[in-house]
């Protein structure tokens, strides 16, 4: 089947380009509010991006389905290009104030909210090969988010926040022209309501064991492992090894995550689910490479690992979905599927540090590598996960 079409073509750039853009956002935001308000601002702005993306998801899902993925997507993308062009404005005017930094980026989580579920739904529209097609974007998508930081970075030390905050919103314009010239059919709304749209798509989760056991995995990883790992491994690393330990750490995950999508695009495996759980025992090893004090070396294997372990099961994941759930209903279960698996990570970020105080942060993350494998221990005994086959895709 032949993937690189002029649909594919331009899906593959708006994805690309849109994960470069939110890559640089989250160092934009790191930078440029914190030299002015500190790290209390920096909480609060990026509270006020995840809270709003949230509450928004779910109905990101129904709307996607009811109006197609695609025109959804595009008017995120041309949100976030005004939201992100008022900030950079402001930023060369002057110092803006936090309440427009809080108003702009509420606004950016709403618009992604609207934005991610089309994410999962567009691709059987854009590829008939969905697992190669996952693959490719993964790999495009973890170069990106390599280049990403590092641009922001650059960016911000030569010219300031203004440039990066204008860049980052050239990346929105440049996926929805790209999103634009997307050719697919209409999708037509149906009779039904949105509130009964969102009631069908609880429905359809709850149906699917293999989906909603992964989920609750998910949750407890967001509580106990993927919540504490940033926070806590940026300090014991830079705090043991110096800040250039902890950036070349950063960078080997990147590169193992380049790794692990293209294991994928050359792997497929009669079970997908297991192959990716077995593959996520590697997850843990970084986790518990910091708490043990690992030296620079296992350190950044321990990363690289991490990373190819995350790429794979993420490829393995979403062809999974996307072969497995009815084209109608696909944006919605990607919308209950992120809602599960992103809501609980807010909470484990906010625990992380308190716990760690209390019992220390080698204890805290010793644990999230023990949890890590249990989690995989449990998806592989879950019958509907260990039993779910590839989907022959059309």
């Amino acid at each position: 089947m032949h993937l690189w079409t002029g649909n594919f073509t331009r899906y593959f750039i708006a994805r690309a380009v849109s994960v470069f853009g939110d890559a640089m956002l989250v160092v934009a935001s790191a930078l440029a509010v914190g030299r002015v308000y500190g790290a209390t601002g920096v909480g609060l702005v990026l509270a006020a991006w995840t809270v709003p993306f949230l509450c928004c998801i779910l109905f990101g899902g129904v709307f996607a389905d009811r109006v197609g993925a695609r025109p959804l997507m595009l008017g995120a993308d041309l949100v976030r290009v005004v939201a992100q062009g008022i900030l950079a404005v402001a930023f060369f005017a002057g110092t803006p104030g936090l309440w427009l930094l809080l108003v702009c980026s509420a606004v950016s989580g709403c618009a992604a909210a609207m934005f991610q579920p089309g994410v999962n739904g567009i691709v059987p529209l854009v590829a008939e090969d969905r697992h190669r097609a996952n693959a490719v974007i993964k790999v495009a998508g973890s170069v990106a988010q390599l280049l990403g930081p590092a641009t922001a970075g650059v960016v911000f030390g030569l010219a300031g926040a203004g440039p990066v905050y204008a860049v980052d919103a050239a990346t929105f314009a440049v996926s929805a022209v790209c999103l634009a010239g997307l050719r697919l059919g209409r999708v037509s709304a149906g009779d039904s309501s949105p509130l009964r749209d969102l009631v069908e798509g609880w429905r359809g989760f709850r149906e699917r064991t293999w989906i909603w056991s992964v989920i609750l995995v998910w949750v407890v990883y967001g509580i106990t492992l993927f919540g504490p790992l940033v926070p806590l491994g940026a300090v014991l690393i830079s705090g043991r090894l110096g800040p250039l330990a902890y950036g070349w750490t950063e960078s080997a995950l990147g590169v193992g995550t380049v790794v692990g999508g293209l294991a994928a695009l050359r792997v497929r495996p009669a079970r997908p689910l297991v192959a990716g759980a077995v593959a996520m025992f590697g997850y843990g090893l970084l986790p518990l490479a910091i708490a043990l004090h690992a030296g620079l070396p296992a350190l950044l294997g321990a990363a690289a690992v991490n990373g190819a372990a995350w790429a794979f099961w993420s490829v393995m994941w979403q062809t999974s979905v996307q072969t497995h759930v009815p084209p109608g209903m696909l944006n919605r279960i990607t919308s209950y599927e992120v809602f599960g698996s992103d809501g609980s990570l807010p909470l484990g970020q906010a625990l992380a540090g308190p716990v760690a105080g209390l019992v220390g942060a080698e204890r805290v993350l010793g644990t999230s590598a023990a949890v890590s494998a249990l989690g995989c221990v449990t998806l592989l005994i879950i019958p509907a996960v260990r039993h779910l086959r590839a989907a022959a895709e059309s």
